[in-house]
């Protein structure tokens, strides 16, 4: 690069140099990188890379108490979570997550509630029906880079 740009500098007796220059690239790479996986990929990291791994979704205020134990056992082994709060129709929280493409959506009711289960939504399957809260804190602590 020096000798591109014609660099010099005089030295103490008065002397023409011409400079040493080491390049590093390494924060333009990452970015370089991550650009790369998020085209290659549309978003729809993996579990494991994901800024948000899982969304808690109550079905009506009542169960928001419930939502933030799910969410407070997810964040117990290290997973990353959110709890939808606003007072939305639960098909626009649904719509949000999917458009965050965030992996994991957990809707809670009642009869989840009443179960120890959440209704569990993948980004890419879908609905999965009822599923323990232990079977979902297991998938996230696999998914935990170790």
């Amino acid at each position: 690069m020096p000798e591109r740009f014609d660099m010099t500098y005089r030295t103490a007796d008065n002397t023409e140099e011409r400079p040493w220059m080491l390049h590093r690239a390494l924060f333009g790479s990452i970015e370089r990188f991550l650009g790369i996986l998020l085209e290659h990929t549309a978003g729809n990291l993996p579990l494991w890379l994901t800024p948000t791994q899982a969304v808690v979704i109550p079905i009506a205020d009542r169960h928001l108490e419930a939502a933030q134990d799910i969410a407070k056992q997810i964040r117990a082994v290290e997973g990353r979570v959110e709890v939808y709060e606003q007072n939305e129709p639960m098909r626009v929280k649904i719509a949000k997550a999917q458009s965050a493409k965030i992996p994991l959506m957990l809707v809670v009711g009642d009869k989840e509630i009443e179960d120890g289960t959440v209704s569990l939504r993948t980004r890419e399957e879908g609905d999965k029906g009822s599923v323990p809260i232990a079977d979902i804190l297991g998938v996230i602590e696999d998914a935990r880079v170790k």
